[in-house]
C-alpha cells in the first residue's frame, strides 16, 4: 500500500534540471520527491550507453537508502535506447535493488499516446537524429506510427533545459505548421520545458499533446490513486 505521503524516487541524468521542478509543481503536496542522479555528460547515444552501463545501478543503490515507495526512471532516450524489452528489464533490475515498483518514462509516454483516437503520432525532440531514431523505433515497436519526427540537434543537456516554452512552440510551428497531420503530438525529453509549453501546443493543434514529464506524472498519479 502506497502511503498518502508517498516518497517518490526520481532517477535523472545528472545534468537534468527540469524534471524535479516539473514533479514538484505537478504533484500533490502530500508526495515528496527524492532524486538519484546518473552521471551524463552529453545527450548522445554513446554517453547514454555509458550512463546505463556504469552509473544507473550505483545511483539506484544510493536512492534505495531513502526508502522510496516507488521509483521513476526519468530519461526518455535512455529508456528507448536499447529497445522496449531492455527498458522493461531495466525497470525489473531497478526494482530488484530497491524492492519497490519502477515507472519508466518511455512506457508512460506510450501509454499516454494510446489515449488518442488513432495511432499516428508526430514527434518533436531536442535531440540529434541518432537519438530520434531510437525514440521512433521504441514508439513503433509499441504499435504507434511515427508520421513526423523533428529534432533541434542539441547534445549539451543544459542547452536543452534552456530552451524556453515559447521557443518550443516556435519549433513546433516551424516543423509542423499550424495544423497537425497526426492523431497526437509527442514532445520528448524530461529535461525539456515541454510541460510549460503544453497548454499553448494544445490550443494550436486541438489534439492530444503528450510530453515526457506530463506522461510520467500521470503514471505516478495513477499509482498514488490506486494505493499500490
Amino acid at each position: 500500500m502506497t502511503p498518502i505521503n508517498a516518497r517518490i524516487g526520481l532517477l535523472v541524468p545528472s545534468t537534468n534540471t527540469v524534471a524535479e521542478p516539473d514533479f514538484y509543481r505537478g504533484l500533490a503536496a502530500s508526495a515528496t520527491v527524492h532524486t538519484g542522479r546518473m552521471f551524463l555528460a552529453a545527450t548522445t547515444a554513446e554517453a547514454e550507453e555509458e550512463m546505463l552501463d556504469e552509473h544507473t545501478i550505483p545511483a539506484v543503490r544510493l536512492l534505495a537508502t531513502a526508502k522510496p515507495d516507488f521509483v521513476v526512471f526519468s530519461c526518455t532516450t535512455a529508456g528507448a535506447l536499447r529497445g522496449n524489452a531492455y527498458d522493461s528489464d531495466l525497470c525489473r533490475r531497478i526494482s530488484d535493488v530497491t524492492g519497490v515498483p519502477t515507472i519508466s518514462t518511455i512506457k508512460s509516454v506510450q501509454n499516454a499516446l494510446k489515449k488518442a483516437p488513432g495511432n499516428r503520432v508526430a514527434v518533436l525532440t531536442p535531440y540529434v537524429d541518432e537519438l530520434n531514431q531510437r525514440i521512433k523505433a521504441s514508439l513503433e515497436d509499441d504499435g504507434l506510427e511515427v508520421v513526423a519526427m523533428h529534432g533541434l540537434g542539441l547534445t549539451h543537456n543544459p542547452d536543452i533545459a534552456a530552451v524556453s516554452p515559447s521557443e518550443i512552440v516556435d519549433f513546433a510551428r516551424r516543423s509542423l505548421g499550424d495544423r497537425l497531420d497526426a492523431d497526437s503530438l509527442f514532445v520528448s525529453c524530461t529535461n525539456f520545458q515541454a510541460v510549460s509549453a503544453l497548454p499553448m501546443l494544445q490550443q494550436i493543434y486541438g489534439a492530444l499533446v503528450v510530453t515526457s514529464n506530463q506522461a510520467t506524472l500521470e503514471a505516478v498519479e495513477s499509482v498514488l490513486r490506486s494505493g499500490s
